[in-house]
């Protein structure tokens, strides 16, 4: 049941708002915290019509799609986050439905209200010269060394995700054909191929493992100093370590990711075959990796191209 009717001379825009996060939370039964993001985002609103158009206050069926889209501008001039405005949308559309579907209004303005669309950010990668480097990095004379050049050349010759390097198992692996089992994002399992040095860096640490073990028992294949099992913090933490020292740029195990698709691409390896490797479900989620390397192109392109640069005047 309405608490406000649209014939009560006390109806105004901040009334049907406290409406609204009243059906949020009693009917929706949504999370305070929720709740009040909504409350903020609208007042917002508010104060945005209270200064550009007062008489919506008090009428809000004059409310047009023009002013919600200069709201919306003025969040974007204001400096506010792609993420933080399409939340806004978000409110913004879902308070007008509301007030539409209790015929509070004749229209909904925000129906045709769109999402900004996000820029889409390239992936951070390494060139080969980095990635070797800090293949190179971990002192081999030591478990530890041995366990961390196992990891850093598995993530470069696969590209496996993180969460699958911590979930692999001997019987997962074929060393002798260089393969490994690994099961990804909707539990789909796959095959990613390891080089002659990734193998060797694995049989290397398979020798030593067993002191890391001592005398403990665990099916996890990758171990700490004490024996247990490596998390994934402690994955990123030693990945970090050795990426940190090779670029100034972002150093996790996921760098290596974009690193190897970026890297197969590159040296003209078929796209298709890389989404396969992996374990990509869509084509388009791999075609980011063609333009990192266009990107990466052109910069070798303006660094190296006498031509590519503006030419100085003469004095």
């Amino acid at each position: 049941m309405n608490m406000l009717k649209q014939n009560d001379a006390t109806v105004n825009l901040s009334a049907l708002v406290a409406e609204f996060l009243h059906y949020l939370e009693k009917e929706r039964r949504l999370s305070l915290n929720t709740v009040e993001s909504y409350r903020v985002d609208l007042s917002q609103l508010i104060d945005f019509l209270l200064e550009n158009f007062p008489d919506s206050m008090t009428a809000p069926e004059k409310i047009e799609i023009i002013d919600l889209r200069g709201f919306l501008a003025g969040l974007k001039h204001g400096g506010y986050a792609l993420s933080s405005i399409e939340r806004k949308i978000s409110a913004v559309r879902s308070f007008f439905a509301f007030l539409y579907s209790r015929e509070l209004v004749d229209m909904n303005p925000a129906r045709y209200l769109s999402i900004p669309k996000k820029e889409k950010r390239l992936p951070n990668f390494l060139d080969f010269a980095q990635a070797n480097e800090a293949i190179e990095l971990p002192q081999t004379d030591t478990p530890l060394g041995i366990r961390d050049k196992a990891i850093m050349e598995i993530l470069y010759d696969t590209g496996i995700r993180a969460s699958e390097l911590l979930s692999i198992t001997p019987l997962r692996m074929n060393l002798d054909e260089g393969e490994i089992r690994v099961i990804g994002k909707g539990n789909k399992e796959r095959i990613v191929l390891m080089g002659r040095h990734a193998i060797e860096a694995i049989k290397d640490y398979m020798r030593i493992r067993p002191d890391l073990l001592g005398e403990k028992s665990t099916k996890n294949f990758w171990l700490t100093r004490s024996g247990s099992a490596l998390a994934r913090r402690g994955l990123y933490n030693i990945v970090h370590k050795y990426l940190s020292r090779v670029t100034d740029g972002k150093a996790s195990p996921h760098v290596m990711r974009h690193t190897f698709a970026t890297h197969l691409l590159e040296r003209g390896a078929d796209l298709l075959a890389v989404k396969e490797l992996l374990g990509h479900e869509s084509l388009s989620t791999t075609q980011i990796y063609t333009h990192l390397s266009i990107e990466h192109l052109k910069e070798s392109y303006r660094k190296a191209h006498p031509k590519s640069k503006t030419k100085t005047k003469l004095q």
